[in-house]
C-alpha cells in the first residue's frame, strides 16, 4: 500500500492519502482541508493517480482533522465517515470547538456513518487496515495500521518526540500513554510512524528516544 501526507489548514495538520495502487482504492484519513486551493490538490492527486476513494478514516474528531469533511461528501456523495463511537459527542461540539479557536467559520456538527472500534479490519484491495483504539487524546483515538506495509498512522495519539495534548475535552493523560505504551510500542520496531502533525518516525525511534515515554 502507498501513502502520501498533505499538509493543509493553519494548524498544521497532516491529511494522508492511502491506496490500493492495483485497484486504485483509496482511504483519506484525517481529512482537513479547509479551503477551495486545499480542496483541488486532493482532487488533483486522485485524478492524476486514477484513484476512488472508499473510505474517510478519523483518527479522532478535533476540528483540524475534520475541516475537509463536507466538501468530500459533496464531491465524492457515497463516502462514509468511520470513527470511533467514544468521539461520537466531540463531532458533536465541532461549532463550538471553532469558537473555542476563535475561528470565524460555521460548520455544522460532524456525522459519524460508521463506527470503528479495536480489532476491526478495514481493505483497500487486498491489503488490511488494522484499527487500533488509543484513547487518551480523546476518548475515541485510533491509529491505523497497516501490517503489510509496515506504517502505522497516528493521529495525535503519538508525534515525533512528544504526544498529543490532553488538555482538551476527553483528554487523558495517563490513558494516553497506558494506550501508547501498550498497543503502539508493541508493533514492530521498524514499523513507520505518520502522526497527525510534523515529520514520520519509527516505533523504534520513539520507543528509544520519546521523553514523554
Amino acid at each position: 500500500m502507498k501513502i502520501k501526507a498533505f499538509e493543509f489548514n493553519f494548524f498544521g495538520e497532516n491529511t494522508y492519502l492511502m491506496w490500493d495502487p492495483a485497484s486504485g482504492e483509496a482511504a483519506i484519513v484525517d481529512p482537513g482541508m479547509v479551503n477551495p486551493g486545499e480542496d483541488a490538490v486532493l482532487e488533483m492527486f486522485l485524478d492524476e493517480n486514477h484513484l476512488t476513494l472508499k473510505y474517510i478514516l478519523l483518527t479522532h474528531a478535533h476540528i483540524d482533522h475534520t475541516f475537509g469533511i463536507d466538501g468530500l461528501k459533496e464531491r465524492h456523495p457515497s463516502l462514509e465517515v468511520h470513527a470511533h463511537k467514544a468521539d461520537l459527542p466531540l463531532g458533536q461540539m465541532r461549532p463550538q470547538q471553532a469558537k473555542m479557536f476563535h475561528l470565524p467559520m460555521e460548520l455544522g456538527p460532524v456525522t459519524i456513518d460508521r463506527f470503528l472500534d479495536h480489532g476491526h479490519k478495514l481493505t483497500l484491495g487486498n491489503e488490511a487496515i488494522e484499527v487500533i483504539a488509543t484513547p487518551g487524546h480523546s476518548q475515541g483515538g485510533v491509529c491505523f495500521y497497516v501490517p503489510e506495509s509496515g506504517f502505522v498512522v497516528t493521529g495525535d495519539t503519538l508525534f515525533r518526540g512528544s504526544v498529543g495534548r490532553t488538555d482538551l475535552p476527553g483528554g487523558n493523560h495517563s490513558t494516553l500513554i497506558q494506550s501508547i505504551r501498550t498497543r503502539l510500542l508493541t508493533l514492530p520496531p521498524a514499523t513507520v510512524v505518520y502522526p497527525g502533525h510534523g515529520p514520520s518516525s519509527t516505533i523504534a525511534a520513539e520507543a528509544r528516544s520519546n521523553p514523554y515515554l
